[in-house]
């Protein structure tokens, strides 16, 4: 694995980035992407304060935009950044949820400054084909945090994970995203007894009610809005 990017000490870094890569490497661990990212040595991570916290939000863009230039430069699959909150402690499901949306907002805002809306995948979070974009790459964004209701997201810190979009409708091109989607969806049955209800595919439902792990009912509206010029 790479060397982290951290803003904490090097202890915590260290302890934050052990249990990322425990998790992701436990047998249970149902993404094969992530695994394969780890294994390829094309996981970046960066250590955190608190996720409620908008602080650290300028060196974690400044991450991400490094990541994604690194991405861009790479011939290979399965890349992925994750950014990790290992101050945060007793944060439920809903909590998180929360502040979830509000790092991704924060986040948005400041690359709207710079950086126009991936214009492969739709800004508005109700459409079908959204994602979310930062320097005009769109991501996939998964949400970890110790109190998921699904086993697969229930890691020991908040985290937030950064699945650059294009490279799921790379492997759909080659025909391999199908492979890998239902070895995914049988490990986590495996794991959790069921299958996420959240689930569904690119342009068959929004992303939105993906990204932070939760059920949610036909009430609920995504908090984001992007400003984007």
């Amino acid at each position: 694995m790479t060397p982290i990017t951290t803003i904490q000490n090097s202890d915590q870094a260290l302890i934050a980035e052990d249990a990322f890569k425990a998790f992701v490497d436990d047998a249970s661990f149902p993404c094969v992407a992530a695994k394969a990212a780890l294994n390829k040595d094309q996981m970046k991570l960066f250590v955190a304060g608190h996720i409620a916290c908008p602080k650290d939000d300028q060196q974690i863009l400044d991450f991400i935009y490094d990541f994604v230039d690194t991405y861009r430069n790479a011939d290979n699959h399965f890349h992925t950044a994750c950014v990790i909150f290992p101050d945060a402690h007793g944060v439920d499901e809903t909590l998180f949820e929360r502040f979830l949306w509000m790092r991704l907002q924060a986040l948005s805002d400041l690359d709207a400054k710079n950086y126009s809306y991936d214009r492969r995948v739709s800004s508005d979070p109700q459409s079908d084909l959204f994602s979310f974009s930062l320097k005009e790459e769109a991501f996939f964004i998964i949400g970890l945090n110790p109190s998921s209701s699904r086993l697969a997201r229930r890691f020991k810190y908040p985290a937030i994970v950064f699945n650059p979009h294009a490279q799921f409708e790379e492997l759909r091109e080659l025909k391999r995203y199908d492979k890998m989607k239902n070895i995914v969806r049988k490990k986590d049955v495996a794991l959790s007894g069921s299958i996420n209800p959240m689930l569904d595919d690119f342009g068959a439902a929004s992303e939105v009610y993906q990204y932070s792990g939760m059920q949610y009912n036909d009430s609920w509206k995504c908090p984001f809005k992007p400003n984007n010029k």
